[in-house]
C-alpha cells in the first residue's frame, strides 16, 4: 500500500500506537512516494524527535521515485479536477503500481476511478 503523507505525520506522533503496529506488521508491503518524503521531512516546524521517527519509518519503507508514467498519470488526475500536486502524485503512484492508498483524507482520493482507498479510521 502507498502511505499518504498524513499517515507518515500521524506515525511520528504519540497516540497512534494502533497505526504504528499496523504499519510495522506491513513494513514489507508499505510504500511511500518520493513526494511524501519531501512533504514530511521538508516541513519547517518538524521537531527533531518527529524527524527521527519519520526517518525510521522511511528507512523501512520502499520509496517510489517519480517516473514518467507517474507524471503522465498525475497530469491526467489534475486535469480531471482541482487536486494538489502531492495528492495527484501519490494517487498516480498507487494507480501505476496497482496499490491501495492509506490516508486520513479519503475525500482527496475517493473520486479517482480504479483507486482503492483505505481510511485510517478503518484500521484504528
Amino acid at each position: 500500500m502507498i502511505l499518504d503523507s498524513n499517515i507518515l505525520i500521524y506515525f511520528a506522533n504519540p497516540g497512534f500506537d494502533t497505526l504504528r503496529a499496523y504499519l510495522k506488521e506491513r513494513q514489507n508491503t508499505s510504500y511511500v512516494s518520493l513526494i511524501s518524503t519531501l512533504e514530511v521531512l521538508g516541513y519547517h516546524r518538524l521537531k527533531p524527535t518527529d524527524r527521527i521517527e519519520l526517518e525510521r519509518l522511511l528507512d523501512a519503507a520502499s520509496i517510489f521515485p517519480i517516473t514518467d508514467a507517474i507524471i503522465t498519470e498525475a497530469i491526467r488526475l489534475r486535469q480531471q479536477r482541482k487536486r494538489s500536486l502531492a495528492d495527484s502524485i501519490i494517487a498516480a503512484t498507487a494507480l501505476v503500481y496497482n496499490l491501495p492508498v492509506l490516508t486520513n483524507n479519503t475525500a482527496d482520493f475517493e473520486d479517482i476511478s480504479g483507486l482503492q482507498v483505505i481510511s485510517l479510521q478503518s484500521i484504528t
